[in-house]
């Protein structure tokens, strides 16, 4: 039996209406997110508003690129110690601090990027499932795997972008035209991109400079990391701009399923 109200999808044992109908029935014009379902109705999903998370996430990914950038120029003074050497010997004192800079620099981007892996899987597991309620059709995955695919070892380096591809296929606000910023997953895909690679060439970086023993050898790996915590901020700044971008989609696309339920017309594929 098909749904009531949008005439394509099965409908809830119990209910006359699909998932997705059922809990968006109730919607009050103009809200941007639906309340809960109906009782009885165990095991739909609700729609949620990621912007608190988005917000908190968005919050710790500008930490995220302030310690970097805090690497960055503990590096460069490292560097440059280094270099005034002339080949010879490092001054202890000035080596002694560089090196206590950089220590710092490193412990906060630990403790940032943990803070922010935190609260990121809380928001992508929301966004998720508001998903879930758009267009179940277009998730490749379950919802568990919003994140359970980041801890999957080798498989990670992609599974995360399969669920984020299928999260923003069924976020986009229909009848936006081809030409509609939101319909192209460019910020998403730029994000992916930059951070896998950060993530393979800092491993890279790091074993390098801690392998080195030679004044030469340790200077090359300064280098290296320099780049690695330069391309880390860069792709903290492109992660804010993924998740500012879905929570407003997520947010435009709550408000006009609900404005068309509520006028009584079948809700948009």
């Amino acid at each position: 039996m098909l749904c009531s109200t949008c005439g394509r999808r099965p409908v809830v044992p119990g209910t006359a209406g699909c998932t997705r109908c059922t809990v968006l029935h109730s919607s009050p014009p103009g809200a941007l997110m639906a309340p809960l379902p109906p009782p009885g109705a165990e095991g739909l999903y609700r729609l949620r508003s990621p912007r608190g998370l988005a917000v908190a996430v968005v919050a710790l990914l500008a930490a995220v690129a302030a310690a970097d950038l805090l690497a960055v120029v503990s590096e460069v003074n490292l560097l440059r110690v280094y270099r005034d050497s002339e080949g010879s010997f490092v001054v202890l004192d000035g080596l002694r601090t560089a090196e206590n800079l950089d220590t710092v620099a490193t412990s906060l981007q630990i403790l940032t990027n943990l803070a922010t892996a935190v609260v990121f899987l809380v928001w992508f597991h929301r966004v998720r499932r508001n998903a879930e309620v758009f267009d179940a059709g277009a998730q490749p995955m379950k919802p568990g795997w919003a994140i359970g695919a980041w801890f999957v070892p080798i498989a990670n380096l992609w599974l995360p972008r399969r669920v984020a591809g299928g999260i923003w296929e069924a976020s986009v606000l229909p009848g936006g035209g081809p030409g509609r910023r939101a319909d192209s997953p460019l910020v998403l895909n730029l994000w992916w991109g930059v951070w896998i690679f950060d993530l393979v060439f800092g491993r890279f970086a790091s074993r390098q400079y801690t392998d080195a023993v030679v004044a030469e050898d340790i200077v090359e790996g300064l280098r290296l990391l320099l780049v690695s915590d330069a391309l880390d901020a860069v792709a903290a700044v492109l992660a804010i701009l993924f998740v500012r971008r879905l929570t407003a989609m997520q947010g435009e696309r709550a408000t006009a399923l609900a404005a068309q339920v509520s006028s009584g017309g079948p809700v948009p594929a």
